[in-house]
């Protein structure tokens, strides 16, 4: 997997690149994407390095579940959008394409906005269960 601390929002990060920042403190920053799906597309990212979120600390994740309520509502005034996805992809199978932890704060309008859908399988009882217990595990 590429180093976290040679991504874009590494370069960001230690100011080498700008950005259109819309939040900072210090944990977390939060900046308009520069390839926005809809307007107000927003990546809010750990200032901690790390490629996926299960890496992440428990303060670097507590950060990310503190700021994304708050601006996920700024993003939905101030764009006047009704809706919004939130996306977190993890690896490269999942569509992560900077190795480094995003969150896409995405708003959604009837013209633009982030299309999705999925085809819904059927959980097996017997493999919940099995999956269940193995997940248990390793919490």
């Amino acid at each position: 997997m590429p180093d976290p601390e040679a991504t874009i929002f590494a370069r960001i990060l230690d100011g080498e690149i700008p950005c259109h920042r819309v939040y900072e403190d210090d944990h977390v920053l939060a900046f308009l994407d520069v390839g926005p799906i809809s307007r107000g597309h927003t990546l809010l990212i750990p200032k901690e390095r790390v490629a996926s979120l299960h890496e992440m600390s428990p303060d670097a994740g507590a950060a990310l579940g503190r700021v994304l309520p708050r601006l996920a509502g700024a993003i939905v005034k101030a764009t006047g959008a009704d809706a919004y996805n939130v996306l977190l992809n993890n690896g490269a199978r999942a569509g992560q394409e900077v190795m480094h932890v995003h969150v896409h704060v995405i708003p959604a309008y009837e013209e633009a906005g982030l299309r999705h859908g999925w085809k819904s399988g059927t959980l097996d009882a017997d493999d919940a269960a099995t999956l269940i217990a193995s997940i248990d595990q390793h919490l």
